[in-house]
This record gives C-alpha cells, structure tokens and sequence, in this order.
C-alpha cells in the first residue's frame, strides 16, 4: 500500500510539473497595482558597476513590502535585442503613490 501512495505522489508531481512549464511564457507577468500613502523616500546614491557586454544595469528603487518602503539594490539584468528597460518608478495618484514596475518596452 505504502508502495501505491509513493507512486500516485510521484505521478501528481509529474503531470503538476508538466502543467508548470507549458503554462505561460517567462516574460509575462501578472499585473499588480500597488498603492502607498506616503511618498518614498528619495533615492539612494548608487555606483553602477562597469558594463557587463549583453546586460543593462537597472538602478536600485523603493520597494513596497509589508506596509513600509525596502531599497531593492540595483542589479544587471539581461538585454533583450529590440527592447529598453523602463525602470520601477512611483508617481503621485492623488492622496497617494502608485507603483509602476520595471518593464522591458519594444
């Protein structure tokens, strides 16, 4: 019995995993709308690293998580060839700050 069990688990990882990578491309991404009510703090002063051939560096933002701000560091992410980076950025949305996420634009 405790041999079926094993096999029926392994055979559910298997078609779960299947249903994973076939789902949707890697690029595409929920959109989530996220609102604050007070503005982020200003930006740090950050030293990009030398260029990395085949990369772009995307500059560190505020990030909002669990009802305060985190500093995300920035980081090298790769190009894509026809497209620019559009950095994370915060505009004022009447009483409160929305969030824009960094975006790959064609």
């Amino acid at each position: 019995m405790k041999r079926k069990n094993v096999l029926l688990f392994a055979s559910a990882l298997a078609v779960a995993g299947a249903f994973s990578l076939g789902s949707a491309p890697a690029e595409a991404r929920p959109v989530v709308t996220i609102y604050a009510t007070t503005a982020p703090p200003p930006l740090r002063a950050e030293r990009a690293p030398p260029p990395r051939r085949g990369y772009v560096w995307v500059p560190g933002y505020w990030n909002w998580a669990h009802h305060r701000y985190v500093w995300q560091p920035g980081r090298f992410e790769r190009a894509r060839r026809g497209y620019h980076y559009t950095s994370p950025r915060w505009d004022r949305d009447g009483d409160r700050w929305r969030y824009s996420a960094g975006r790959w634009d064609h």
